[in-house]
């Protein structure tokens, strides 16, 4: 009787909890529209939203129309994809590898995206039929695939995908920078490195269409195997005790968040920490159970990169900032505390 209260008071304070964060994402959303060099009001943010859909009716100004569905509300959806994106993958890969650090990027996804967007920019590969995007993805994949040779498909074991990923990260770092090195005008080396670091200045509605398609699907699968990665939590042996057919889940999850992080890498370049420090802070809230966790996280990760990228605008205006300054100059020192809680362990 007392177990079915319990469950019964946190299913209501999860439901309640997820309420007040997809309403505090919205309003999020909506301020990251109305702010920029234009100052749009809010209210008139949410009515231009409002007649688009047909709940509402009143006359705007169609410059700020203009500027809300061209180019401010598509970019501030996008960052809530990606922040969301980012932080499902960082939980999945943490209970994955057993590994309080692990993080999307630890595959060198990357790193690859990294080495195919200057491929397209620098060498000009493809010019004309591969964008820059196109060409992160296709480096992003070959980085996991590399990663997929060495640790023999799934079966590698955790220690050996980690070491993995760095040998990618390295190996396709020092392409990206022989590249840049050998190749590359002082102006495209700007724009290389400014993409890098990760930016939403150039996504619109076709970004958001296959960033919500992406986020959604691949929350759905790390959602259907939910239950394996409670048990990957406890380590393989433990999972495979319980019936799960291990390295077939594992290549499933894998697969997934390398989907997932490429997507994101290939239209924002990288943006670290996110998925780092949202589980964490997710976990100290809602426990370790991932049905709780993947939502909640998704939901924390996108109301913080939207937050990120109206710091990145706003923090030295009217010039901005990569989003990936933002997100560093705030997950370093939640870095630094995991790291010293762990340091005993």
């Amino acid at each position: 009787m007392a177990t079915a209260v319990l469950q019964m008071r946190h299913g209501v304070f999860m439901t309640t909890s997820c309420l007040l964060a997809f309403v505090l994402l919205l309003l999020v959303i909506g301020v990251g529209v109305s702010v920029g060099e234009l100052s749009i009001p809010l209210q008139n943010v949410f009515y231009a939203i409002g007649n688009k859909i047909g709940l509402t009716d009143v006359p705007l100004n169609r410059i700020y129309e203009s500027v809300i569905w061209d180019f401010r509300l598509s970019r501030a959806l996008v960052a809530a994809c990606c922040g969301a994106g980012l932080a499902i993958c960082g939980a999945v890969l943490q209970s994955l590898l057993k590994n309080a650090l692990a993080e999307p990027y630890v595959l060198g996804v990357s790193a690859g995206a990294s080495t195919g967007a200057v491929s397209v920019v620098v060498l000009g590969i493809g010019t004309g039929a591969v964008s820059l995007s196109a060409g992160a993805f296709a480096g992003a994949f070959a980085a996991f695939a590399f990663v997929a040779f060495l640790t023999n498909g799934a079966r590698g074991g955790n220690e050996r995908t980690i070491l993995a990923g760095v040998a990618a990260s390295q190996l396709f770092n020092a392409i990206t920078a022989y590249t840049i090195s050998t190749s590359a005008s002082a102006q495209q080396a700007r724009d290389v490195m400014f993409w890098l670091l990760g930016s939403f200045s150039g996504v619109r509605w076709p970004e958001f269409q296959l960033a919500l398609v992406v986020v959604l699907a691949g929350l759905a699968v790390c959602l259907y195997y939910s239950r394996a990665l409670d048990a990957f939590t406890f380590g393989d042996d433990a999972a495979a005790s319980l019936g799960i057919a291990v390295p077939w889940v594992r290549l499933a999850l894998f697969t997934t968040t390398a989907l997932i992080t490429a997507t994101i890498v290939s239209m924002a370049g990288s943006i670290g920490f996110v998925g780092l420090v949202v589980p964490h802070m997710m976990r100290f809230f809602f426990g370790p159970l991932h049905r709780t966790l993947l939502i909640a996280s998704a939901l924390a990760g996108a109301i913080l990169m939207v937050l990120a990228d109206i710091a990145s605008r706003l923090l030295i205006a009217p010039q901005s900032l990569p989003v990936g300054v933002v997100t560093a100059l705030v997950g370093v020192p939640f870095f630094a505390v995991i790291i010293y809680r762990s340091r005993n362990k």
